[in-house]
């Protein structure tokens, strides 16, 4: 039985101090993310407890409950509406974690606010603030250009797939102009600024600019370049703010802003930003040609720590602009090897740890969500407080991916169209170059591969004498 929203955001405002210690709410693909001015009053093991709560995540002024895909947005509605008629939360002293993006992220445990943030990850996390709210869209357009690529081999309902091609390739054309937009509200500037400036990067009409001896194109630098463009308009827009005298400042401010931003960006930022989007692309092609097996080893078996560090979501800029340049990103598939390395943790986890009730529970309702690609519940409620069946899920997630990029040196590359689901979610936004059929083969092999890795790497290494003894007979 599904629980109520209302009564689950309600549940979860009282244990976290009160509506009125709430400062900021907000949410991602799976976990509500609840800024709140005094860290201790939160009742984590209260939150734990509440039914439809998969997990959760103290990180310095902040703390994230993971409530999967669906539910979450419905509760943080909720939570909003309660959290306004509480009125505004007590101010909080300034320091090293103050800020919009504080308690933003996932982390290991309740670490200290000065040592979570940090200026890099902070920096981080304002960035994957700026694409996170983009995914929904990436993810229902890439499923139809998915769907219309099949259409399209088939050769059935031809009438219907140039309705369904400007459906799915519409956003994708514009996304600059979004990722401008969340750019400038995210970073302080006035949003729609951010957009019309970003728009410059798509506009048509740019094929005529010459810019450093070449003709510009449409689109050249895209996301970097709309990303850098919003922030440079936020930078001329603040300059001016606090230069430009009021009466006059409905008129210049905007004006100026989109002058100076639109000017360097013709001529400087979409160039630099196009050599840097190239640049990605032929490092992830290379990567994958020349060290396949390496490299996805590598992706595979450090993403579940991105992961818990909440450092994750800082690569969306690069799979975004992987698929506008190739139509998919190759590195998606390796990185959820991961998920399926945790899965196959987390199997033997309850086949070792029997006797364990409690335990074996979590895995139960946590392992259809792990299966889909939501791994934070496997990981915060089973593998990371075991420790070392949180080590071998990531020599699972090795496997998966060494297995795939072993495919992808022998020229049989494997992309998703679109970024956020994983596991088997991500069957119907698979892509290659040798064909849908043949690319979902291969990530197939790779779930199996991490499944089976991970499975018997924590079964023969995942538990220490003590750690066995101490579960209840």
């Amino acid at each position: 039985m599904r629980n109520d929203p209302a009564s689950t955001a309600a549940a979860v405002l009282a244990r976290a101090g009160g509506p009125g210690n709430v400062t900021s709410v907000d949410h991602c693909m799976t976990r509500l993310r609840l800024g709140v001015a005094e860290p201790a009053a939160v009742d984590a093991e209260g939150l734990r407890a509440l039914p439809g709560v998969l997990g959760v995540v103290t990180d310095g002024a902040g703390v994230q409950i993971v409530l999967g895909p669906g539910v979450v947005e419905e509760v943080t509605a909720r939570a909003e509406a309660l959290v306004r008629e509480a009125g505004p939360a007590p101010a909080r002293p300034a320091g090293p974690d103050a800020g919009p993006d504080a308690g933003v992220g996932a982390g290991a445990g309740a670490a200290a606010p000065r040592r979570e943030a940090t200026p890099v990850k902070a920096l981080l996390r304002r960035i994957a603030n700026v694409f996170v709210p983009l995914i929904p869209a990436l993810i229902g357009c890439g499923v139809l250009a998915g769907l219309n690529g099949l259409l399209l081999n088939s050769g059935l309902l031809p009438a219907l797939t140039p309705a369904l091609t400007a459906v799915a390739s519409g956003f994708m054309a514009l996304i600059a102009v979004f990722v401008g937009h969340n750019t400038a509200k995210e970073f302080g500037g006035t949003p729609v600024l951010g957009g019309a400036v970003a728009a410059v990067v798509v506009y048509p009409g740019v094929a005529k600019v010459t810019a450093f001896g070449v003709h510009l194109v449409p689109g050249q630098g895209g996301v970097l370049g709309a990303l850098a463009a919003a922030l440079l308009a936020t930078r001329v827009e603040k300059w001016c703010r606090g230069r430009v005298p009021g009466a006059l400042d409905v008129l210049l401010t905007p004006t100026v802003t989109v002058l100076v931003s639109g000017l360097a960006t013709l001529y400087g930022l979409m160039y630099a930003a196009g050599v840097v989007a190239a640049a990605i692309g032929v490092a992830a092609d290379w990567l994958l040609a020349t060290t396949g097996p390496a490299a996805g080893l590598i992706l595979g078996g450090l993403f579940l720590p991105l992961v818990m560090l909440g450092l994750h979501q800082a690569l969306i800029p690069i799979h975004t602009t992987l698929i506008a340049q190739q139509g998919y990103t190759v590195l998606l598939p390796l990185l959820a090897m991961a998920g399926a390395g945790q899965v196959g943790a987390a199997l033997a986890v309850y086949v070792r740890l029997r006797h364990d009730v409690p335990l074996r529970t979590t895995i139960r309702s946590a392992l259809p969500a792990g299966l889909l690609g939501v791994g934070e519940p496997l990981i915060y409620g089973v593998s990371l407080p075991l420790g070392r069946p949180f080590v071998t899920a990531c020599a699972g997630g090795a496997a998966g991916g060494a297995f795939v990029g072993f495919f992808a040196m022998l020229g049989d590359k494997v992309g998703a169209t679109a970024i956020g689901p994983s596991g088997w979610a991500l069957f119907p936004l698979l892509a290659g170059n040798r064909g849908p059929m043949t690319a979902a083969a291969v990530y197939g092999g790779g779930l199996l591969t991490g499944y089976a890795v991970g499975f018997a790497a924590t079964y023969l290494f995942g538990f220490t004498d003590r750690s066995r003894a101490a579960t209840p007979a």
